[in-house]
């Protein structure tokens, strides 16, 4: 079931690829939200299929499952398809439900939009990126 939803901002604020996003853009990006809710044992994601949304996890749990072995286990708060977002690569994991699992997603087409219409927002976005970049890159000269 997909369902329009003002997400709280303030549920964004924990993801890292918003750390620099001010409240008012925090708001930007839950407006974007839909409510999605998958039942037990669905694949939410499915590894090596195309790239689709980003999730926000706001009830119940899920495994992370990579190449048919169990990597971890995400519950709420957890988030995934970050990347998604931007790279459009298909899914490097499969993400299944192994309770009822309510999310918070946003299309990729919609989150560009947002970055077009909203500078400061994009700035900030590569700013965390390039971060997030050198902090796993062992040669700080790439």
């Amino acid at each position: 079931m997909l369902k329009r939803s003002k997400g709280d901002a303030s549920a964004f604020a924990s993801v890292p690829l918003f750390a620099g996003a001010s409240e008012k853009e925090l708001r930007h990006v839950a407006d974007l939200a839909r409510e999605e809710r998958f039942r037990s044992g669905e694949d939410i994601v499915t590894q090596g299929h195309s790239s689709g949304p980003f999730f926000l996890i706001t009830d119940g749990e899920a495994d992370v499952v990579v190449n048919d072995s169990h990597v971890r286990r995400l519950g709420p708060g957890d988030f995934f398809g970050e990347m998604s977002l931007i790279d459009h690569e298909p899914r490097s994991a499969t993400i299944r439900a192994t309770t009822d699992v309510t999310t918070l997603s946003i299309s990729s087409w919609d989150f560009l939009a947002l970055l077009e219409r909203h500078w400061d927002l994009t700035q900030k976005l590569l700013v965390t990126l390039s971060q997030r970049v050198r902090e796993r890159d062992a040669d700080p000269c790439l």
